[in-house]
């Protein structure tokens, strides 16, 4: 517990966000207090960043304080918590609008091969650039199977042919997987990560690959295109919500596009003529 003459500014943000739901509710701290079965001290001391409070503690305020989703997982965060995510489906049909807005922009990506993949990496939706990109390099039957991004990175069309230094790569994407599952204790992300790790491609030391690289949104890959080998940078950004949650908030959704290295590339023939794929809705 700290010490009543600690520095603020090194405090969890928790007691700030209280007080200031707490105007935002109207309620005096007593009113806080009886309604979380508390005292008035207990709620000083927490807003002071005197004491802190347990994870039940913070999700009764929650509830008294009736905060959604979204500002019960910032409050959640701010006193050091982790967040409470419920999975949310894709193709509700309350979503629609953002199927839609997701579809606009692949297609404004174009020729640049992308997709959106949710949380578990499982693909969404591609564009026609994406299709004309790896049919070029994969047969089409293999390619209409293409469902999950991991899976692809991690076979055999994907380390050693498309990735260049592709056990780094890979360790960085185990690294990354294996805490996430040690924080969320999510069962289908510890079940990819089994899947992942049956790989043969996984290198034996990933532990200590992914250990000593940070991971990075982006990578380099190079594939053979129009005769020549190329370069390409693989650059993943998220589509979330605003604020300090935006990166477990669901549905988590990311697009993953490849730019050439070389500007001068002509892209534009990879959309030409008649495209399909299972995940190509426009």
């Amino acid at each position: 517990m700290p010490s009543d003459d600690t520095d603020p500014k090194h405090e969890l943000p928790f007691g700030r966000l209280l007080k200031f739901w707490r105007g935002v509710r109207g309620l005096s701290q007593e009113d806080l207090a009886y309604s979380v079965e508390s005292s008035p001290r207990h709620i000083s001391r927490m807003e002071n960043g005197r004491v802190f409070p347990s994870k039940a503690m913070v999700q009764k305020i929650a509830q008294e304080m009736s905060l959604g989703e979204r500002d019960s997982n910032h409050l959640l965060i701010s006193a050091g918590f982790t967040p409470i995510v419920k999975n949310v489906d894709f193709h509700d049909p309350e979503l629609k609008w953002l199927r839609k807005a997701m579809t606009l922009t692949l297609r404004a990506l174009d020729p640049y091969p992308a997709t959106l993949m949710d949380g578990s990496s499982n693909i969404l939706m591609v564009n026609r650039g994406w299709v004309g990109f790896y049919r070029n390099i994969i047969p089409e039957e293999t390619l209409n199977e293409v469902s999950n991004h991991f899976d692809f990175l991690f076979s055999r069309q994907g380390a050693g042919n498309v990735i260049s230094g592709w056990e780094d790569t890979l360790s960085v994407i185990l690294m990354s997987l294996q805490q996430g599952v040690l924080m969320s204790g999510n069962e289908k992300d510890q079940e990819m990560l089994d899947r992942l790790m049956a790989s043969p491609n996984v290198p034996e030391d990933w532990r200590q690959r992914g250990a000593s690289l940070e991971p990075m949104a982006s990578f380099r890959v190079q594939v053979e295109y129009d005769g020549a080998l190329r370069r390409f940078f693989s650059v993943s950004q998220t589509v979330g919500a605003l604020g300090p949650n935006a990166y477990v908030s669901e549905p988590q959704l990311t697009v993953n596009t490849l730019y050439p290295e070389d500007e001068s590339l002509d892209l534009s023939p990879l959309i030409e003529g008649e495209l399909k794929h299972p995940l190509l809705f426009y």
